[in-house]
């Protein structure tokens, strides 16, 4: 059995490679650094697996085609681990595996990150380095995929949260907050002669380019009130022909490292495959498994000018296109069909969603929220259709057997999602005459699985985990008096919650749907086996 490293060194074996059938970049790896560090071009935050499953493979493609000389340089403002755990060891390179429907694979070595750097003062030759980056004329462009819950500068209560309260007090020397240090290293870029630039925001989720450019300038403004900054710098970030903050959609499903994917690739002789889950917790790879269909949508507004992307198979395009095709897929065509897959295969046991797809109830959730209540107010964005597109993710996407992806995982963050996922929708149905609001039946019974789910007991009344969630303290006890096996506890102290627009994106009393979603949790809450019962009473009648 072959011995194969994923590092520089390994891939000088290139016969050993080709004998796994594992495909390797065509570029000068060593030139391509040399030239980044020199004039670096795109800078990205966020080390994660859509970053490095997706994003990094399209300047991959542009660097094979000699149409870049220059990588990515690729910073971490949350975990420290990724970078000593999995970017040293390998290079920064890391193994993409596709998962197609019948099984087979495809393999790649994407290796078109230099380097990956520890976004913080505290690790200062890292430092160093980005602020170097920033300060060169030549960088281009600035991406993101941090979760939407890394533009978040404030709670739910309105209030600023702590390290946010620490950044602002403390100036942009000792940035912490991932908006901070954005902010932090663009007072470089300005101080060392203002420069355009453009940020990108690529994570999943709506006007992602508007949130990324509200919390920096509430950064930057917040600097300045206190004497920090100069006015010129906040009002050089606040051009737009200076600093521009391009909308996108991103779409692609990269769910966490198999252990049956490390098995395999390990038999054909790739060393040091096994995931680790760092001290922060997070679950990674050096590989990274993922779906093929993968779509980016981005505005092209980039002042400092930018990749050939649209080579890569990236769409270039207006705002109004870009906000069209994000709100089809996060409102209508993938996004609520997940939460709502995530919520109740946690409730009822499952561990991947492509089982969850097998399940008579489960599916026909997805397809009610899909196709029976989201296309009738769904946006059409003119370079995709929307039918074909929730057609390829529920016959498709999300039945792939092959697709690690959990509900535990999509169920992370949920608050901060509902307000998109579901709201949009309810804000269309509230405004069309045409339409009835009562005529909506899963996304109600969503929103109840959700809370039914916030109280971490299946459905067989096993406790179980509740994942990630930047309001679970906040939610919990809101929900402190809501009781399984006690239906007659889902009553009115739901009610703040019910009509907490910035929760749900709507006041659901306002809109009628405050008693059907206390309804349906009530029947959720009524003992074992009710989640189940509710679910086949409800979307089968």
């Amino acid at each position: 059995m072959k011995n194969l490293q994923l590092n520089e060194q390994g891939l000088m074996q290139k016969q050993n490679w080709r004998e796994a059938q594992i495909a390797l970049p065509s570029f000068d790896w060593r030139q391509m650094r040399r030239e980044t560090f020199a004039a670096p071009r795109w800078v990205h935050f966020g080390e994660g697996n859509i970053f490095r499953g997706f994003i990094a493979g399209l300047q991959q493609r542009l660097l094979n085609q000699g149409l870049e000389s220059a990588g990515i340089l690729a910073a971490e403002t949350f975990d420290d681990g990724i970078i000593d755990r999995i970017d040293l060891p390998h290079d920064s390179m890391t193994l993409l595996v596709t998962l197609r429907p019948d099984g087979s694979t495809d393999k790649e070595v994407i290796a078109s990150v230099a380097r990956g750097l520890k976004a913080s003062p505290r690790f200062l030759p890292d430092w160093q380095a980005l602020c170097a980056a920033f300060e060169n004329p030549s960088l281009q462009m600035v991406s993101f995929t941090i979760t939407e819950k890394g533009y978040a500068l404030r709670n739910m209560d309105g209030q600023l949260l702590e390290p946010v309260r620490r950044d602002l007090q403390n100036g942009p020397e000792q940035p912490c907050h991932a908006m901070s240090v954005a902010a932090a290293l663009l007072l470089r870029r300005f101080q060392a002669g203002a420069k355009p630039i453009a940020l990108v925001s690529m994570d999943n989720c709506s006007h992602n380019g508007e949130k990324l450019r509200s919390s920096v300038l509430e950064i930057a403004h917040g600097w300045q009130e206190k004497g920090w900054v100069p006015a010129k710098y906040t009002a050089w970030l606040e051009d737009e022909g200076q600093v521009s903050f391009p909308w996108t959609m991103i779409d692609k499903i990269t769910p966490r490292p198999s252990e049956a994917i490390a098995r395999q690739l390990e038999a054909l002789g790739l060393a040091d495959m096994a995931p680790i889950v760092t001290e922060k917790g997070t679950y990674i790879a050096p590989f990274v498994n993922a779906e093929a269909p993968q779509y980016l949508v981005v505005e092209d507004r980039f002042p400092n000018g930018r990749p050939a992307l649209e080579a890569a198979g990236v769409y270039m395009t207006d705002r109004e296109t870009v906000n069209r095709t994000e709100r089809m897929k996060v409102t209508t065509c993938l996004n609520p069909l997940h939460t709502g897959l995530a919520i109740f295969g946690c409730l009822l046991g499952y561990s991947l969603i492509a089982d969850e797809m097998r399940d008579a109830d489960l599916k026909a959730l997805a397809e009610r929220i899909g196709y029976t209540e989201g296309l009738p107010v769904v946006t059409d964005p003119g370079i995709l259709s929307p039918r074909a597109f929730l057609d390829e993710v529920v016959k498709q996407r999300l039945p792939n057997p092959f697709l690690p992806d959990t509900p535990q995982r999509i169920a992370t963050d949920t608050s901060q999602k509902l307000p998109i996922r579901f709201g949009e929708t309810l804000k269309s149905y509230a405004a069309r005459p045409d339409l009835d609001i009562s005529s909506l039946t899963a996304i109600p019974l969503t929103l109840a699985g959700w809370l039914r789910y916030l109280l971490g007991i299946d459905d067989e009344g096993r406790e179980m985990p509740v994942s990630a969630d930047p309001m679970l303290p906040e939610l919990r006890a809101a929900l402190a008096d809501v009781r399984f096996g006690h239906p007659d506890t889902a009553g009115s102290v739901l009610d703040p919650l019910l009509e907490n627009a910035a929760l749900f994106g709507v006041n659901l009393r306002e809109l009628g749907l405050a008693p059907r979603v206390k309804a349906y949790l009530a029947e959720m809450l009524s003992g074992n086996g009710a989640v189940r019962r509710t679910l086949q009473k409800h979307l089968h009648s």
